[in-house]
């Protein structure tokens, strides 16, 4: 489960970010992930919880948003969702080599107290 160790990363840049703003709490954890960065939403939801505990963010509402995957198609010049992962224009249905979101995996924002 490669979410805790993800969600260890976000737990240290969480930490490092209240300290130099001098919080004494984190109340919530904001989130941008991408439809194909490989992340189960749920298991990173439960790595939170397990994660944050005995630290300042222990008890912090986990925020996430959701962002679609979308090509470029070069023959046709337009940006197109990739939905379920498929990178075929709808337009001319040229396979797209230009992802221009969708891998994201991003601490967003932080609510502090």
């Amino acid at each position: 489960m490669h979410e805790l160790s993800l969600m260890d990363a976000v737990r240290e840049l969480a930490l490092e970010q209240a300290a130099l703003h001098g919080a004494g709490r984190i109340a919530a954890i904001t989130l941008r992930v991408g439809a194909l960065a490989g992340v189960e939403i749920e298991a990173l939801r439960f790595a939170h919880a397990v994660v944050m505990a005995n630290t300042i963010a222990d008890g912090s509402r986990l925020e996430i948003e959701a962002v679609p995957a979308e090509c470029f198609c070069a023959a046709c010049g337009q940006p197109f969702a990739a939905r379920d992962g498929c990178c075929d224009c709808p337009l001319c249905g040229r396979i797209s080599r230009e992802l221009l979101r969708g891998r994201e995996l991003q601490l967003a924002s932080l609510e502090l107290g």
